[in-house]
């Protein structure tokens, strides 16, 4: 059964936001190493991280799951999910949904007791992250509500290290909420019959698949935008920084290229491919550019 329900939340997809994360406790451990007195790294504020990220997301996912099990049963691209099929309960998955809310509370305990913010912070962050499942049901903006909850990924990180909200966290965070809402309009675009037919809300179904392209794609400029201004609120990166946003932006624009209005069958090679390298490709250049 663990087995079913890690492919059910499709755990491997923690490689989307985990980076990001990542990628904001490094430049954090760096902006502490240049404190003076400089404050040294500690391994449990790595395990908190990992942990945080990991049950946050496995709640979600596995919450997400369960509040659109009846609409996954409907919908032709969805039916063969563990819910609709049987292969999982509903009561496993709660379950499941629960012990993942707990593990995420308990882990922001690896933070005390020198940074309590994480834990006043935990509740608020998983009422959050659950309530991105409701959103399709009232407003187009569901996607900008997923790549918010990303957002607090490099937020959070940068938080349990340093216990204060700053400017280079809040950019990268900004850089990843249109990142994510960028890929995630591209990817509903498959669902527009189907958020026609229910009257979901989607960008898609509110202003068509050619609209929804084009507006992903100005999101994911405005990334590339961001990912730029970083540097100047975050002294720090160097010549290998840039070429490695260069190279995000060339494979954003690969991603653009490979999906159009009358040819969707590519969105998983973009959605899936394409954003696994360019989440994981900046945590090791720009973690490379500030060893360097």
């Amino acid at each position: 059964m663990i087995v079913r329900i890690l492919e059910m939340i499709r755990f491997s997809h923690t490689l989307f936001a985990l980076p990001f994360a990542l990628f904001a406790a490094v430049m954090a451990w760096a902006a502490n190493a240049r404190q003076r007195p400089p404050i040294g790294f500690r391994w449990q504020d790595l395990l908190g991280i990992l942990l945080c990220m990991v049950f946050a997301r496995s709640a979600a996912m596995a919450f997400n799951r369960l509040a659109d099990r009846r609409l996954d049963a409907l919908n032709p691209r969805t039916e063969k999910r563990h819910l609709p099929t049987g292969a999982l309960s509903t009561g496993s998955v709660a379950a499941f949904t629960a012990v993942c809310a707990v593990g995420f509370i308990a882990s922001t305990l690896l933070f005390l007791p020198g940074n309590p913010l994480p834990l006043y912070a935990s509740v608020p962050v998983l009422l959050f992250l659950f309530a991105y499942s409701l959103t399709k049901r009232f407003t187009a903006l569901a996607h900008f509500w997923l790549g918010a909850a990303l957002m607090l990924a490099p937020i959070a990180a940068w938080v349990a290290i340093r216990g204060e909200v700053a400017w280079p966290p809040v950019v990268l965070g900004s850089a990843v909420m249109l990142w994510v809402s960028g890929f995630d309009i591209i990817y509903a675009c498959q669902d527009f019959d189907f958020d026609m037919k229910m009257r979901l809300h989607s960008v898609p179904a509110r202003f068509g698949v050619v609209w929804a392209l084009r507006i992903a794609a100005l999101c994911h400029a405005g990334m590339v935008v961001l990912l730029g201004v970083l540097p100047e609120v975050y002294p720090g990166f160097g010549w290998v920084y840039y070429v490695g946003l260069a190279a995000i932006a060339l494979l954003l624009l690969y991603e653009h290229a490979i999906v159009r209005p009358d040819d969707l069958t590519r969105v998983n090679q973009a959605f899936f491919h394409v954003n696994a390298v360019v989440s994981v490709g900046l945590l090791v250049i720009g973690s490379l550019d500030l060893l360097l």
